[in-house]
């Protein structure tokens, strides 16, 4: 009898959605390629993680009952995201403390959603992936999929076996980047001298390419090398390890 494939959703996100959908894409490719019956469930909007952390708890309530509604259905949720996965697995069961319903919802979908590197490795237990990338990289550790979700080993290991690709650790790959969604917004200054710092590391590594599991972070630290004329290029792990890091880099003017 043939197993049956795992039933998949895949969460895409507002950034990934507006500003890299190569990354949805690369996600799905390294989904079906590892065996698994992948969706994307059409009305997805965003997790509330912006409402949430700006305080508007009714805001993030009402967004998150329709990702639970929308996403429950499926064997398992993954998100190319950490910040958007610990939102869902950390803070969802925190909205309906007081509604045993909806928190016990909520804790179900908490339960079956994982960060994309999480789910390939930890659950699936995918063997390294091939593809090839020719060249030297550094990786940057996102505070939630790092803090939040325990997400640090999953992705170096698909990358140990990427094809011509060598690893130059930063110094303190776990430092923070500044982004913080809407922390670099009302402290800007303080977002900037974060992000010089981490830009700092990435150049001293003489890696020639960046890359990380959350797409807020890198459009923050390209924007920043970017501005100070650095050739770094800037890419979401799931573009490399699909083999689809063949477009413009994060940051780059589309030609």
């Amino acid at each position: 009898m043939t197993t049956p494939k795992p039933r998949v959703a895949l969460f895409v996100t507002c950034l990934v959605d507006f500003f890299r959908p190569t990354v949805g894409f690369s996600a799905v490719k390294l989904l079906e390629d590892a065996g698994c019956d992948v969706s994307v469930p059409a009305g997805q909007t965003c997790c509330g993680q912006p409402a949430y952390n700006s305080g508007d708890r009714a805001g993030a309530r009402a967004l998150a009952e329709q990702v639970i509604a929308l996403f429950e259905g499926f064997d398992h949720v993954v998100i190319p995201s950490g910040s958007c996965a610990g939102m869902v697995k950390t803070h969802y069961p925190d909205l309906f403390s007081g509604e045993p319903n909806w928190r016990l919802r909520a804790e179900a979908l908490a339960d079956k959603t994982h960060e994309l590197t999480s789910f390939l490795v930890d659950v699936l237990g995918v063997a390294p992936l091939p593809a090839t990338w020719e060249g030297t990289a550094t990786y940057h550790d996102s505070c939630s999929g790092l803090r939040e979700l325990g997400v640090k080993d999953q992705p170096r290991r698909l990358l140990s076996a990427v094809d011509g690709l060598a690893i130059k650790e930063m110094r303190d790959p776990e430092a923070c980047c500044g982004f913080g969604g809407a922390f670099c917004v009302k402290y800007d200054e303080i977002s900037n001298a974060i992000v010089e710092r981490k830009v700092a590391d990435v150049r001293s590594t003489g890696a020639e390419l960046l890359l990380a599991g959350d797409l807020g972070c890198l459009l923050n630290i390209a924007g920043k090398l970017r501005r100070e004329g650095s050739s770094v290029e800037v890419r979401h792990v799931a573009e490399v390890l699909a083999g689809m890091a063949n477009g413009p880099a994060i940051g780059e003017t589309r030609k």
